[in-house]
């Protein structure tokens, strides 16, 4: 599909790239010819990460940093920046979702999502846009959203509003910044499965087929569908595509609105069975949600 070096010695900054989607994105950059520095909470995971991609033989650098936090960005930047001398593009893909009835959400809960989704994406741009415009570097900010943010979705409220907010982002930006030479463009992916959205989003035996059911073609997507998008729409071939957002999912949205409005059919006594299987667990803080 691609020339072997489509992204050759591009530098791609990918946040939460250490697992799940960010994680497949890098090997995908990678695998074209480009840099990928890959930005997390976790230090295993990015070691592991940048360890797997190196023995693949591709070039890979990794710094942590919590999203949450400008002054992390702005120096896990300059971090990067001292290792390959300048960034080209942003994959905003840091993440943290997790079902529940709205009303049983804590403040901190809310803040969870918003503060990486939402916030946490403000921030890298922000960072990263103020770089390029002072030193006249064009470059490319990729945005991953979701399919419920233009409808909403129930038992997602936080990831919903946030996600809105991203793809609000995208496209106000598509324009602001289009003189200098800066493009935007997102994904919004339907359900890729993952080990960490399982975990949060269908934690419970039968929601899983439940999800695969709203699925048109009947089947969820594979990462490497997701991947070769982003690697289109951030290369030169897509020089023209500024403010799209892209939706792949089988064509789930156009069956009914809102991921997970078919919880519905969920009873208390279920919604007490996650709240307890999410506290033993770690949160997601990364990848698709």
């Amino acid at each position: 599909m691609f020339s072997p070096n489509v992204l050759r010695d591009k530098v791609i900054l990918v946040t939460g790239g250490g697992t799940g989607i960010g994680r497949e994105m890098c090997e995908k950059f990678a695998s074209l010819g480009a840099k990928v520095a890959i930005v997390g909470r976790r230090t295993e995971i990015l070691d592991k990460a940048v360890a797997d991609l190196t023995n693949l033989g591709y070039d890979a650098f990794a710094t942590r940093c919590d999203v949450r936090s400008p002054d992390e960005i702005a120096a896990a930047v300059d971090r990067i920046m001292d290792h390959y001398g300048r960034v080209d593009v942003l994959v905003n893909n840091a993440a943290g979702n997790f079902v529940s009835p709205t009303e049983r959400l804590s403040a901190h809960a809310v803040d969870s999502v918003l503060n990486i989704v939402l916030h946490g994406t403000l921030y890298a741009t922000i960072d990263l846009g103020r770089r390029w415009i002072a030193s006249g570097q064009k470059g490319v900010i990729l945005n991953i959203v979701t399919t419920y943010a233009w409808t909403g979705s129930a038992f997602v409220v936080p990831s919903a509003a946030a996600k809105a907010g991203v793809l609000a982002v995208t496209k106000s930006l598509a324009v602001e910044w289009a003189r200098y030479g800066i493009r935007h463009v997102a994904i919004a992916p339907g359900p890729f499965p993952t080990e960490a959205t399982k975990k949060n989003l269908y934690p419970l035996e039968g929601m899983v087929d439940m999800l695969k059911d709203r699925v048109p073609l009947g089947r969820f997507g594979n990462m490497d569908e997701i991947s070769n998008l982003a690697a289109f729409l951030i290369s030169d071939y897509a020089s023209f595509i500024n403010g799209e957002v892209v939706t792949i999912d089988g064509g789930e949205w156009l069956k009914g609105a809102g991921q997970f409005s078919g919880l519905m059919a969920l009873k208390q006594e279920h919604w007490d069975m996650i709240r307890e299987m999410s506290r033993k667990k770690t949160p997601n803080s990364t990848g698709k949600d």
